[in-house]
């Protein structure tokens, strides 16, 4: 249904003699203006009145006028306009649509609702079906409206005999304004009539009653030849204003004696011939529900034989009047949902055992939410997600679109101080915030994790869930594989890679019009430049579209890129530490005619697609940024990119599923984005920006959203404000600062920590001096976080070996170190419920305001930001440029990439270039032994010392622990 509502709906014209019966789809917009709406009075209310000055004599003296009965509809309609324009005051863009889905060719009906919405200023759109249309077919006609969020009514206009339950209660009961679902029944029935809809022809009954001086009290009401839900709303309406009512149809046999007694007669539907008018007594108010007066057939005969009593023109008129009001109502209702954006999220409770569990046995003892009524429960609508299974599903950007004019939440990083080699929590303490902010303090919240890679998974530091009491489920699902993104971002990194090669390749042995011929073939008969080689053409200054038209010096310089193979910069990838993988030859078999070169394979994470999916904001722009994505420069010295191979529109194609965000849950139930990442000591180490703009969305303005950049603050956060937030222009403002006590002692001066090995007894036992000294660290990590104007919360990561002193000295001197508040949190053990202190102090940090900058400026030349990263952030006394750096930053800058930010590859296991050195080393000398450019990312890339872009495997990989139960398909030893 969405995607038939333009944005400009065009009018609906009077109808035309009606049909055979076809399907059409009407889209109406309303007009402020011009002859033929409602507005001028020329309208059907105009019509109206001629028709009933002309059947003026045939009226009873105690009609009232025309244009007292006229002005009770433009009371209504007057009204609804009132309060649309005052809720336009503050939402320009809103404009409430009335769907009508109509199987038949009723087009008075039509012209009716179509000119009231009108001068109501709402939109309309009809679903005009065949009359004979089925039951399945009119529901799939309502299920795609219940979706459209620009509908906030839906009515049918369909025989009686299609009011089936199924049909009336496949409507959402929030859009429906004819009140006819079981929701709505049953809540007027109860006495909730403020919280439901109710039928506007009852409403209009009544209504018309009342105002024509009738006192109900007492009376004594006939509702015949009505039926389902008009039937049950007139009588609990009647009923609550002290009327017997009675029902009846039209072949009851009784039917004669009750119309003697009635004191009100209302009339469901048109009277049979059969029926005498001389059954009701002279006197009697009769009312007409159905709308066969306006077609000329009363169906009751000539108004005056009913004498003073009739009143029965009005009743569709009004409650067609009463759908468009209660459309206002449901438009209102609707915008103030979106306005208090307070999840009604039901989330799970946890038992926390002791001791702790493995990670995966936590995992499999809770029962996440399908991920369906998690994606309700945050707000997102049926057709924004894509289900993968049960526990997981993508998030479509089109939402971002509909939650435009929403402000956004409250934005959080959380980082960490140098860790050791078994990584610190800041995925845990992340997950931990989220689930006390939400599931104990009833605050919106969304954790924006990134997606681990197999590397680690299988080597040594194991998967990136979170850990204990506090992390994503399933973990196993999220550790592997999850929706296959990274196998995206593999696939079309070698893709583009095995097109450069194989273009160096052909260019070798080829003349220029055999290569020509063969980029541009003739196929059947017709020989034509593609949509990509039209935009080669034009960069190269050649405006000829005709591939028959251009010069032997225009197809030489179309044909050949001339590529320098010793200046390509794009590398294979595989996502698995394979350190025999630094180094290779290839191009040795036979069929590549002696053209072979060195080369080397990265880990996937550290692709250039892998940061422009994180850094992109839209479709349109990852593909821009993937075509501008530079793989080496030609003999002259010119950047050759991904556009100039004309693959950009395939890697598009390949990533089209991997831009969408990921949605899974934390071990309580609350939302998470898993999007992008990770490795922020080769790459940025960030999540997208995508994922966190629409989680600040559906967090509302109240909510937080938490996001996590890789290692210490000295890279995945430095990384995150000069790279991520000048890409997203979003402004953080929390700092939440991951400290255990195990890494202070290490920084102290505490022996070496290894993956593998049990730990000395120095980080098992009270140790207060190596603590204290090992706070420099955790003191340097606060001043980088100050030098971008963001308060710093510090969380200490407390493990049960950690003494009640030590956990004290820490949070003292973090606060004398600046921290604006430092607490010790317990989510591993006990998940959500021990970090409501840490929720607490992120709440209040946030609420002073950030004084957020950036640390440099992009327009300093490229060795000045290096040099400012370096002394700055990480301590250091100066740079110093290998020969190969220096000339890969002249050659950038020459090519106009100098003003980009920085992207430093160094070890994450110190703030210098050197592993083994702890706590705050000073006046060393940063290696910086090659620079690269990212330019689709948006990035220049410089390695530090010996970092490599592949990592290895150690003796002992994880992979010893995991396995399969092939009965049970469970997976064993993740964690």
């Amino acid at each position: 249904m969405s995607a038939r509502l333009p944005l400009v709906l065009r009018r609906l014209r009077r109808p035309q003699s009606p049909g055979p019966p076809r399907r059409l789809r009407a889209l109406c917009r309303a007009s402020s203006g011009g002859g033929g709406g409602c507005g001028g009075g020329e309208g059907l209310l105009g019509q109206r009145r001629l028709q009933d000055t002309q059947a003026g004599s045939s009226r009873g003296p105690g009609s009232r006028t025309p244009s007292a009965r006229d002005s009770i509809v433009r009371k209504v309609i007057r009204n609804s306009k009132e309060v649309l324009s005052l809720l336009q005051e503050k939402n320009p863009a809103f404009k409430p649509v009335l769907a009508i889905i109509q199987a038949g060719d009723d087009n008075l009906m039509q012209e009716i609702n179509q000119n009231l919405a009108e001068e109501a200023g709402l939109n309309i759109t009809h679903i005009c079906l065949p009359a004979d249309s089925g039951e399945d077919e009119i529901i799939d006609e309502i299920l795609k409206i219940n979706e459209d969020t620009r509908v906030h009514g839906l009515a049918l206009q369909i025989s009686e005999a299609s009011f089936s339950n199924k049909i009336l209660n496949a409507l959402k009961p929030e859009k429906d304004v004819d009140g006819v679902t079981d929701v709505n029944l049953g809540k007027l029935v109860r006495g909730d009539a403020h919280e439901c809809f109710v039928s506007p022809v009852a409403t209009a009954v009544i209504e018309l009653l009342e105002k024509s001086g009738v006192n109900l009290d007492g009376k004594k009401v006939l509702v015949t030849g009505a039926h389902g839900s008009l039937e049950a709303s007139l009588q609990c309406l009647f009923q609550r204003r002290g009327s017997m009512t009675m029902s009846s149809q039209w072949k009851t046999p009784q039917l004669q004696s009750r119309l003697h007694e009635a004191d009100i007669v209302v009339l469901g539907s048109p009277k049979p011939e059969e029926i005498s008018l001389s059954w009701i007594q002279p006197g009697t108010t009769v009312l007409n529900c159905s709308h066969d007066f306006l077609s000329g057939k009363l169906g009751c005969g000539s108004p005056g034989v009913l004498g003073s009593g009739l009143i029965a023109e009005d009743v569709s008129l009004l409650a067609a009047a009463l759908r468009i009001q209660n459309v206002v109502g449901s438009g209102r209702r609707w915008l103030r949902e979106q306005q208090d954006s307070r999840w009604r999220l039901h989330c799970l409770k946890l038992q926390p055992l002791s001791p702790v569990p493995s990670d995966i046995e936590i995992s499999r003892a809770q029962t996440p939410k399908a991920v369906d009524i998690l994606a309700k429960e945050i707000g997102l609508l049926a057709d924004e997600i894509e289900i993968y299974g049960k526990s997981k599903a993508k998030v479509r950007l089109s939402l971002l679109e509909r939650l435009k004019d929403q402000a956004d939440g409250k934005y959080v990083l959380v980082a960490g101080i140098t860790p050791t080699p078994l990584g610190e929590g800041k995925s845990t303490v992340t997950i931990g915030l989220v689930q006390a902010l939400t599931a104990h303090l009833n605050i919106n919240s969304f954790a924006c994790l990134r997606q681990p890679s197999q590397g680690p998974t299988f080597g040594v530091k194991g998967g990136a869930a979170g850990g204990g009491y506090a992390q994503v489920i399933p973990m196993e699902e999220f550790n592997l594989h999850l929706t296959g993104d990274i196998h995206a971002i593999t696939a079309a990194n070698n893709l583009l890679a095995a097109a450069i090669d194989t273009r160096i390749l052909h260019e070798n042995t080829q003349t220029d019009k055999a290569l020509y011929n063969r980029l541009v073939p003739s196929v059947n008969g017709v020989r034509e430049f593609s949509k990509i080689q039209l935009a080669r053409l034009k960069k190269l200054g050649i405006s000829k579209t005709d591939p028959s038209a251009l010069t032997e010096e225009e197809v030489r310089k179309f044909a050949r890129l001339d590529m320098d193979p010793s200046t390509i910069t794009w590398q294979r990838v595989v996502d698995t530490n394979d350190r025999f993988l630094r180094k290779i030859t290839i191009g040795q078999g036979n069929t590549e005619k002696g053209y072979s070169r060195q080369a080397q394979f990265d880990i996937t994470v550290a692709s250039e697609i892998m940061a422009v999916l994180a850094l992109t904001d839209s479709l349109a722009d990852m593909k821009e940024r993937l075509g501008r994505m530079v793989v080496a420069s030609d003999k002259n010295g010119q950047p050759v990119t991904a556009d100039d191979l004309g693959v950009t529109g395939a890697l598009t194609v390949l990533m089209k599923d991997a831009i969408k965000p990921n949605l899974m849950q934390t071990l309580e139930g609350t939302p998470v984005f898993v999007h992008a990442g990770p490795f922020a000591n080769i790459a940025h180490g960030n999540s997208s920006v995508l994922a966190d703009k629409i989680a600040l969305k559906l967090v509302g303005e109240e909510g937080f959203v938490v996001t996590e950049a890789g290692f210490g603050a000295d890279i995945g956060m430095e990384k995150f404000f000069n790279i991520k937030c000048r890409a997203s222009g979003l402004v953080p403002n929390v700092v939440v600062l991951v400290a255990t006590v195990r890494a202070l002692k290490m920084h102290g001066g505490g022996p070496s920590v290894t993956a593998g090995v049990p730990l000395k007894k120095e980080y098992t036992e009270e140790n207060l001096q190596l603590v204290a000294d090992g706070c420099c660290n955790l003191q340097k990590q606060i001043q980088i976080a100050q030098l971008f104007g963001v308060p710093v919360v510090v969380a200490l990561n407390v493990f049960k070996t950690d003494t009640r002193a030590e956990i004290d000295l820490v949070c003292e001197l973090a606060k004398r170190a600046g921290a604006f508040d430092a607490v010790p949190c317990y989510h591993w053990s006990v998940g959500g419920k021990g970090s409501v202190d840490l929720a607490w102090a992120v709440r209040e940090a946030a609420s002073k305001g950030s004084h957020f900058q950036f640390l440099y400026d992009v327009q300093l030349p490229i060795v000045e930001k290096i040099r400012t990263i370096a002394q700055a952030v990480y301590g250091a006394k100066d740079i110093e440029l290998s020969p190969e750096a220096q000339s890969k930053i002249d050659r950038y800058t020459e090519q106009g990439f100098g003003n980009l930010p920085i992207c430093m590859a160094k070890t994450h296991l110190s703030l210098s270039h050197e592993p083994d050195k702890k706590g705050v080393p000073k006046d060393f000398i940063l290696p910086i032994s090659d620079v690269r450019a990212s330019i689709g990312a948006g990035f220049i890339y410089p390695l530090v010392g010996t970092m490599s872009t592949m990592p290895g495997l150690p003796t002992r990989p994880c992979f010893y622990d995991i396995d399969l139960d092939t009965e049970t398909e469970q997976v064993k030893g993740l964690f």
